[in-house]
């Protein structure tokens, strides 16, 4: 078949990959238009345009998916599928109709269960214990078109969502081909969602969403910190200035001292924050304006105090 693919960040990437060196033709690629990123906040192309573009394949970048000259050329490639992972833009009825096959997107969850812009960093959050990955053909209400393929993958205790996110952009990408393969044999068909078994919905998590609240128990801690990492980082305040934070690790032993929520204890080997249930181990943290650094070596430069507390 025809295809032209639609995605923008890293994790498209290898379904791109896996789509050019299949039998099918990817005559050409959408992307979201160059930004500024990284610390130099340079403009540049997006992962999936840089890939494309290595491979000689065209690439359209328009800045809504509705603009007339982005539909007619197109209309001009007339792709029989469009398979899209992480766009970023919603897609036009107009555009929707132009591939017989229509859209058809990998998500990464388990539809249903959340439906939206941030479905891996909510599996963690909501301490799931399986989640997976979904190709379904879009319509326009939100990820609610009907069903071709799943998978499921394991959440596994330490899984950050950048960790999660990438065995599900390698696992996700055969998926996707499997899909094309059984739409162009004409063997796959869609299957309407089972919304009795519970629709969720995943919004993008803000950095306002990603501060730590050490009066919440050890367990909400940590996932809130796993779920936002990398993106938009977990974070608190110490004397009064923001502290990025890593994944942390819940503290059951019994020479773990007792602490109030924030209150910080270190020593040599470790530094040890008190939440509502058990302390927290810190790993990484990273002061306002400075690089990222092991805990142990911040709390050696700050000295924390017995009446120091995080989010102060």
């Amino acid at each position: 078949m025809k295809l032209v693919f639609a995605g923008t960040p890293e994790v498209a990437v290898p379904s791109l990959r896996a789509l050019i060196d299949s039998e099918h033709e990817v005559a050409a690629v959408v992307t979201r238009p160059d930004a500024r990123s990284g610390r130099g906040r340079r403009v540049s192309a997006s992962p999936v345009a840089e890939l494309a573009a290595s491979e000689g394949i065209e690439v359209l970048k328009p800045a809504k998916a509705g603009d007339p000259e982005f539909l007619g050329r197109l209309a001009e490639i007339g792709p029989d599928c469009c398979p899209v992972v992480a766009y970023g833009a919603l897609l036009p009825q107009r555009a929707l109709d132009i591939p017989e096959h229509g859209w058809v997107n990998l998500h990464f969850s388990l539809l249903p269960a959340w439906r939206g812009a941030a479905p891996v960093q909510h599996a963690i959050l909501h301490g799931d214990d399986v989640t997976g990955a979904t190709t379904f053909r879009i319509v326009k209400e939100l990820d609610a078109g009907p069903v071709f393929g799943t998978l499921t993958e394991t959440v596994r205790p330490t899984d950050t969502s950048g960790e999660l996110l990438d065995r599900l952009s390698v696992a996700g990408a055969e998926l996707l081909v499997r899909t094309i393969d059984g739409i162009a044999s004409g063997q796959l068909t869609a299957v309407p969602q089972r919304e009795e078994d519970g629709v969720s919905y995943a919004s993008k998590l803000t950095p306002e969403d990603a501060e730590l609240d050490f009066t919440a128990p050890a367990q909400r801690v940590d996932r809130l910190a796993r779920a936002c990492t990398p993106a938009p980082g977990a974070w608190t305040t110490f004397r009064g200035t923001r502290l990025k934070v890593g994944p942390v690790t819940p503290l059951t032993d019994a020479d773990t001292p007792a602490l109030d929520p924030g209150q910080v204890h270190a020593d040599k080997r470790r530094v040890v924050v008190g939440t509502s249930t058990n302390p927290v181990l810190l790993g990484q943290v990273q002061p306002q304006g400075k690089r990222a650094m092991a805990a142990v070596d911040w709390a050696r430069g700050v000295r924390p105090t017995e009446d120091d507390r995080l989010g102060r």
